[in-house]
């Protein structure tokens, strides 16, 4: 994952679609999931968000705090 640290709070879906779009990701229609899928992927990082089964070794991943909640 790029070396972005993990933030407290979780992203809101505005925040996520201008990062996407600062990648060059187009968001439309896409859940929260794809959407973060996109974006590891357009990082060139696994597209790993939500099966993290409530453990990440990407600790410096800023989608961590929503991925822990879902993957628990």
């Amino acid at each position: 994952m790029p070396a972005t640290k993990a933030k407290e709070k979780t992203m809101t879906m505005p925040q996520i679609k201008r990062k996407a779009k600062r990648l060059g990701v187009s968001t439309g229609k896409m859940k929260k999931a794809e959407l973060i899928h996109s974006i590891q992927e357009a990082e060139g990082c696994t597209p790993c968000f939500g099966t993290s089964n409530g453990e990440c070794q990407y600790t410096d991943c800023c989608f961590l705090q929503d991925c822990l909640k879902i993957g628990a």
